[in-house]
């Protein structure tokens, strides 16, 4: 049994029984008077649970007056206890902008003292398991609480808007309704009042926001979702059509194990190869995954959209010839 175990065992034991005997905890347990002492000073010192000791009876039991803020889910098996390190490497990574600095650090180390439990300690675990950020844009950091509180408050923003199609900057009215995190960079899916629509508007791109007096419109969640992501990516709109792809053979295997959208259909076809099917509105991010597969990838529909793949394939191959 493992201490992370013990643990569990102890605390279940004193909130059940309000107060156990230190034999009755070593009777259970199994274990030396030495190491029951230890697991109820680690359980005290180092995860933050009020054990104390009644002096009196000798007895043991949880001071109820200490408030507490344990995480569900904390006493299983080391092997579960050490999987909190993926927690604890993708806090990391989410924050590569700095924007939760503050907030995910505490998380952290309570995640890290988590970890150090048994054999092995935590800064071993973290150099064994590595989650990497790819394409991930910082954000300006005090613009995250401004954005976070307003859509909790539910209050109207004030930004500055600057986007990347074409550099220019805009000023937006905004009633924001949630914040995505995709493909390792923040979104903010908003009512834009200026173009009377659902938008998403990356955190990045937003230069300057200010909060507005106004009440922001709540939009349903139904309605968020038709129109932001019934079709491909981050971008996506109420107009789906559908796009069928062919990979070949070589590819296969690997995008049959792929997700590319909730709704995607897809089978292995009789000469090895894999067609796939994936609803889209604006097409920019289908696109790029398309191209990523190069010679592997055939788009078979619509005709408009294996156009516009063909004429920027067309465009590449010119980029590589001989002048």
């Amino acid at each position: 049994m493992t201490q992370a175990e013990r643990f569990g065992i102890i605390e279940r034991l004193l909130l059940a029984r309000g107060s156990v005997g230190f034999a009755d905890l070593q009777d259970r347990l199994g274990v030396s008077r030495a190491t029951l002492f230890r697991d109820l000073r680690d359980l005290r010192d180092r995860m933050g649970v009020p054990v104390i000791r009644d002096g009196t009876t000798g007895s043991y039991r949880i001071d109820r007056s200490v408030e507490r803020y344990p995480l569900p889910g904390v006493w299983f098996s080391a092997g579960e206890i050490h999987a909190l390190l993926s927690m604890q490497q993708l806090l990391a990574a989410l924050d590569t902008g700095g924007i939760l600095a503050e907030h995910i650090a505490p998380l952290r180390e309570r995640l890290a003292s988590m970890l150090d439990v048994g054999q092995y300690s935590a800064d071993n675990i973290v150099r064994r398991i590595r989650l990497l950020s790819a394409a991930a844009r910082p954000c300006t950091p005090q613009h995250f609480p401004t954005i976070a509180a307003a859509l909790m408050e539910r209050r109207r923003l004030h930004i500055d808007y600057r986007a990347r199609s074409n550099g220019a900057t805009s000023q937006r009215e905004i009633s924001p309704q949630r914040l995505t995190h995709y493909r390792d960079n923040w979104y903010l899916d908003a009512w834009c009042h200026l173009r009377d629509e659902l938008r998403s508007f990356a955190v990045d791109a937003i230069k300057t926001v200010k909060p507005a007096e106004a009440p922001a419109i709540d939009i349903a969640d139904p309605e968020l979702d038709a129109a932001l992501a019934a079709g491909y990516g981050i971008f996506a709109g109420s107009d789906v059509r559908w796009a069928t792809l062919v990979f070949t053979a070589e590819r296969a295997r690997w995008v049959a194990a792929e997700n590319w959208h909730a709704q995607q259909e897809g089978h292995f076809l009789d000469d090895g190869s894999y067609q796939l099917r994936v609803p889209y509105s604006n097409d920019p991010e289908l696109v790029m995954d398309i191209l990523k597969y190069g010679p592997d990838c055939q788009v078979v529909e619509p005709v408009e959209l294996r156009e516009k793949v063909r004429g920027l394939l067309g465009e590449a191959v010119g980029r590589y010839r001989d002048e």
